[in-house]
Parts: structure tokens; C-alpha cells; sequence
């Protein structure tokens, strides 16, 4: 029994760094459990030990001293019991020997199960050990196989799971191939610790120019901000504490050579690196590139811009559905609209043609008014009296009569605009002629 149980726990033990001792206890609950069903549920089984010296297992139970026995499973006479121990009284409990016949072959079983148990159990927990703290951790490891749509990763030690929706949009993984991914979460499971991956997490861009560019591991070169939509495109921003160095040529590298690294890992991610700026008109307008801005009006509460660009950077600015100005504004947190040079030029036309439209207001005062921000009926009436006194040229009584004039034009507007959505809806003669039956 030796060679099969003892010899084999010692060895697996020291193998996998389990203590022996913690082994040869977990079988001898084993062997309890066991002898218990050989025995039967009457059977009071206090223990089963191992035979350190031939490797044999024992089972033994307590059996209560009477004088006279009615239930030979848990009681023994007065008189046998002192064959077993001298000096036993009534009312003692005495441990004897119920090994079961063929117990030898149970018991190298349930040691064989035992073992195997306490193997998974310590190689979980030594797993569970070695990734809790690496939550955040960049990870290197060969793709295993597909389960369900997500993918098993192999880490060397341990597998972990990149679930589908972890995923970088259009990329495909061939079994065998090397693959980092970012350790977003370890949990404890009955099975094995699961160590869950990602590709998609913003934080996975970060750790992998940490890995491709010095300045960033040194922490000269920080990244800020990141905006990303995984497989598609990325806008990092990024500030230096040295004036010596250009943070966004430092990530960039020597012809492109250190971006291209994480770009080539992230399987063609377009990313965009802007500098990082605190004063926040000139972050926007830094979030936009590689598109050149010609002006950014910020809203007076900074969660708003307006971008005005060239027509032939119109394009670019808003990126292919508008992907460009989506990323900088979540990069920037400000809500961006772009508008190109002709457009704002015709839209500057007509809100100037409207302020004209208004009695006592010419060419001249239209152009007033449009600098200090009144563009149209409503900004009349929504800033109203006060504040037009405040453009060069218009007194108390001026302000209320364009105030005034301003609401009957809005007023006729609405109206017309309520006929036109209204005619619009109105059947032709065409749509009420009633079409034939079909043939039956």
C-alpha cells in the first residue's frame, strides 16, 4: 500500500509544493466518508488513519460501554470492553478497530480522488494567488481554442478567457498565435480562478505604449485622456512634465516606429496622439487633428464648441460617420459641432438677411448685433431688453420696439411654417382617388 498511496502523496506533495501531511489528512476524511457507506449509517466511525510505516488504512469507531447491549453497532458489554482498554466503566465510549474487508482497494481509490482534489484545489488557489493583484496587468499569452464565442487564452501557468464582448471589433484570433490583452478581472470560481481579458478596454492602449515607448515607463510622458473604439480608432492625449520633451514625439517615435508597435499589435487601430492641454480651447481644437481648425467658439460653460474648418478639411475633421469628432469629444468631454468656412459664411448670410427683416434695423446695426451674439428672432427674445442695450446705437426705446417687431416676425414665421407642414400633410387628388378592387 505503500507504493501506491504514501509514496505517491509524498512525492506529489513536494511536486506541487502541497504539504504531505495536509494530503495524508484530507484522505483520511476520505477513507471516513467511505468506510461509512461500507458500514453503514448505525456505525459511529470516529476515524480512519494510514499506516505511516506499511501504507495500510484503519477505520475505527466508538462504541458506548452498557451492561446490557441492545444495538451491537454503537454499544459494547463491560466485559469486552475491558478486553479492549483495562479499567473501562459503564458509560465510557471505546474506540475500536471496524475496518471493512477489501478496504485496501476502496481506500487506494478514494486516495487516488482525494489527491486529485486537493491537486485542482491548491493549483486554483495558487493561480487565484498569482493574478488577484494583477488586475490592471498587461499579459502575453497563445490562443488555446474558441468556447462560445470567447476565446481561451493560454497564459503558460494558467488559461484565461477573453469573452466576446472583450473583443476588438473585426479582429480574429488563429489558435497558436500570440496575443496581449489587458487583465480586467480574477475571480474565484469552484472550477478554476477565471482571468478574464480584454482587448477592448481603454486602459490596454495605455499599458501598451508604456510598453513601446521609455518616456511613458519613466512616467515623463504621461497619457492623460483616452477616447477609443476598439478596432477602428483611438485618440490618446498626452502631456510632458520636462519641457525638453515633446510628448506627442515621443509616443510617435522616429518615423512612426514606436506608435506603429502598438498599431500593429491592435491589428491596424488607427490612433491619433494630441497634446494634452488645460486650457480647453485649445485641447478641442487639439482633438481634431490631424484636421487644422480655423476658430473654436466654446460655450461660456465650456461644454459646448463650435469648430469651424476649411471646406477640403471638412471631411477629415468629422472623420468616416463621424468617427474624428465623436472621439474628441469624449476625449475633451465638450459637445463639438464643425462647420466648414462656406457654411459658416452662408449661415452668418442669412441670420444677417432675418436682423434686417426687423423694422429700424440696417446693414450696419445688423452687424452689431451679430457680434454680440444675436443671430436670429429668438436670441432677440431670449436676451431681450437689457441686453440690447448694450449694443452701440440702441436705446431703451429702440430695444423694446425691436423686441416687439422681433416677436410679431417670429410669430409670422411660426404660422407660415405651421400652413407649410400643414399642406404638406394634406392628401392630392391623386392620393384620394380610391384605387379598383383587385380581380378575384
Amino acid at each position: 500500500m505503500r507504493d501506491t498511496v504514501m509514496e505517491i502523496i509524498e512525492r506529489i506533495g513536494n511536486e506541487r509544493n502541497i504539504s504531505p501531511e495536509v494530503l495524508v489528512e484530507a484522505v483520511e476524511a476520505a477513507m471516513v466518508s467511505a468506510s461509512k457507506k461500507m458500514l453503514g449509517p448505525g456505525v459511529n466511525v470516529s476515524r480512519a488513519s494510514m499506516d505511516g510505516e506499511g501504507g495500510a488504512f484503519r477505520v475505527f469507531a466508538s462504541k458506548v460501554v452498557v451492561e446490557e447491549v441492545q444495538d451491537e453497532t454503537t454499544q459494547i458489554s463491560l466485559e469486552d470492553a475491558q478486553q479492549f482498554r483495562a479499567g473501562a466503566e459503564i458509560g465510557d465510549e471505546i474506540e475500536m478497530d471496524v475496518t471493512p474487508p477489501d478496504f485496501g482497494r476502496i481506500a487506494a481509490q478514494s486516495a487516488k480522488q482525494v489527491v486529485t482534489q486537493r491537486l485542482r484545489e491548491a493549483e486554483r488557489e495558487m493561480v487565484y494567488g498569482r493574478y488577484k493583484n494583477r488586475i490592471g496587468d498587461l499579459v502575453s499569452g497563445s490562443v488555446q481554442r474558441y468556447e462560445r464565442g470567447n476565446v481561451i487564452v493560454d497564459l503558460g501557468i494558467s488559461e484565461a478567457v477573453l469573452p466576446f464582448k472583450e473583443q476588438a471589433f473585426g479582429e480574429r484570433y488563429r489558435v497558436g498565435e500570440r496575443i496581449k490583452a489587458y487583465i480586467l478581472d480574477v475571480q474565484r470560481s469552484t472550477k478554476e480562478p477565471q482571468i478574464i481579458l480584454s482587448r477592448r478596454d481603454p486602459k490596454l492602449l495605455v499599458k501598451l505604449f508604456e510598453q513601446a515607448v521609455p518616456e511613458v515607463a519613466e512616467g515623463l510622458v504621461t497619457i492623460r485622456l483616452v477616447a477609443r473604439e476598439a478596432g477602428r480608432r483611438s485618440k490618446i492625449a498626452v502631456s510632458s512634465s520636462d519641457s525638453n520633451v515633446d510628448p506627442v514625439g515621443a509616443c510617435v517615435g522616429m518615423k512612426g516606429s514606436r506608435v506603429q508597435m502598438v498599431v500593429q499589435e491592435l491589428r491596424g487601430e488607427r490612433i491619433d496622439i494630441v497634446e494634452y492641454s488645460d486650457e480647453k480651447r485649445r485641447f478641442v481644437a487639439n482633438s481634431l487633428k490631424p484636421a487644422e481648425i480655423v476658430s473654436v467658439d466654446l460655450s461660456p460653460d465650456g461644454r459646448s464648441a463650435l469648430l469651424v474648418v476649411r471646406d477640403d478639411q471638412l471631411s477629415l475633421a468629422i472623420g468616416k460617420g463621424g468617427l474624428n469628432v465623436r472621439l474628441a469629444s469624449e476625449l475633451t468631454g465638450v459637445e463639438i459641432d464643425i462647420l466648414s468656412e462656406s457654411e459658416l459664411q452662408e449661415n452668418e448670410q442669412q441670420a444677417k438677411a432675418q436682423l434686417q427683416a426687423i423694422p429700424g434695423v440696417g446693414e450696419q446695426l445688423a452687424d452689431l448685433l451679430m457680434e454680440q451674439g444675436f443671430f436670429s428672432y429668438e436670441d432677440i427674445l431670449e436676451l431681450g431688453v437689457e441686453a440690447l442695450q448694450t449694443v452701440e446705437g440702441i436705446g431703451a426705446k429702440k430695444a423694446e420696439k425691436i423686441v416687439e417687431e422681433a416677436r410679431r416676425l417670429y410669430t409670422e414665421m411660426l404660422e407660415q411654417e405651421e400652413e407649410e407642414a400643414g399642406q404638406e400633410e394634406l392628401p392630392t387628388e391623386e392620393d384620394s382617388e380610391e384605387e379598383p378592387a383587385p380581380a378575384l
